[in-house]
């Protein structure tokens, strides 16, 4: 493996610990999920468009990406509610088990937006999924509505990947990121005008919470968005999605050590998780052989 290449697998593996990070940081922040994501995405665009501005890269956009973009907004906007929010009524490994079937979801909702058929492979591995989800279940009754919140937020995960699947083959990726995040927080607010209202005892932040928003929304958001986008030009995807899958099992691991007893789940959870995970991995790779084979 040459230098180049080396570093920016590293950097990969960097960048996933980071997104593993941002479940603790929404279990540390204490403000509720729609106060804590307005804040993110707020900041992520300001240091966004800080970075655009150094650069001096163009903010131009063509009039019909607008809506494209708008729809994206929306999209990481709810997803990030909902995983959030399901940090908050259970706990980060449940969270991270059950978003861990996004790709899954994506393998369903592909063959939808690129006109292909379902692979039956794809759909035994659903089931199998499925099978871990509702071993956890069992065991971790309490913890169904987060359970049933991450699953959302694994949903709209896919439905997002797939259309900036779309997206990146027209415009550039970074563009897309920074107007996802403006679109989405734009809706964030007119969502809370629209409801309950912007009262200062919801979005009120102490110190500690400003500073976890903070490298929420630049470290774990902004940085990780840009940079992100860079490395995947110089590994290949089947590197990319290995990697990628590591995210539960980091964020699982610092949770433990952060949290203690709070994330001690029980044996029969792990057996699911390990079933949820390798499933997923296992999709992964053959995805990916598939792939190269053609």
């Amino acid at each position: 493996m040459s230098t180049a290449k080396l570093n920016n697998y590293l950097h990969l593996h960097f960048i996933v610990f980071i997104w593993g990070f941002t479940a603790i940081l929404g279990a540390l922040i204490s403000i509720d999920a729609i106060p804590l994501v307005w804040y993110r995405m707020l900041f992520a665009v300001i240091f966004t468009v800080g970075y655009f501005l150094i650069k001096k890269k163009s903010l131009k956009i063509p009039p019909k990406a607008i809506i494209k973009f708008v729809i994206g907004g929306v999209i990481i906007a709810t997803h990030w509610v909902a995983f959030f929010s399901a940090i908050k009524v259970s706990n980060v490994s449940v969270a991270l088990v059950s978003l861990s079937t996004g790709a899954l979801f994506t393998s369903l909702l592909e063959p939808l937006f690129f006109k292909r058929r379902i692979n039956p492979l794809e759909f035994i591995f659903g089931l199998i999924v499925i099978s871990g989800l509702y071993l956890i279940f069992n065991v971790e009754g309490e913890y169904a509505l987060g359970i049933i919140y991450a699953l959302i937020a694994a949903f709209l995960s896919a439905l997002f990947s797939v259309l900036n699947g779309l997206y990146v083959k027209q415009y550039d990726a970074e563009a897309i990121s920074l107007y996802q995040l403006l679109f989405g927080v734009l809706f964030i607010t007119v969502f809370v005008f629209a409801t309950t209202g912007f009262n200062a005892e919801d979005y009120t932040l102490n110190l500690s919470d400003f500073s976890y928003i903070l490298i929420l929304s630049s470290i774990c958001t902004a940085y990780a968005f840009i940079v992100s986008v860079r490395i995947m030009k110089y590994l290949t995807p089947y590197t990319v999605m290995l990697t990628i899958n590591l995210e539960p099992i980091y964020a699982i691991i610092l949770a433990l050590i952060i949290f203690g007893e709070k994330e001690q789940m029980s044996f029969e959870f792990y057996i699911g998780a390990v079933i949820i995970i390798l499933t997923v991995i296992a999709n992964g790779i053959i995805k990916n052989k598939k792939k190269r084979i053609n």
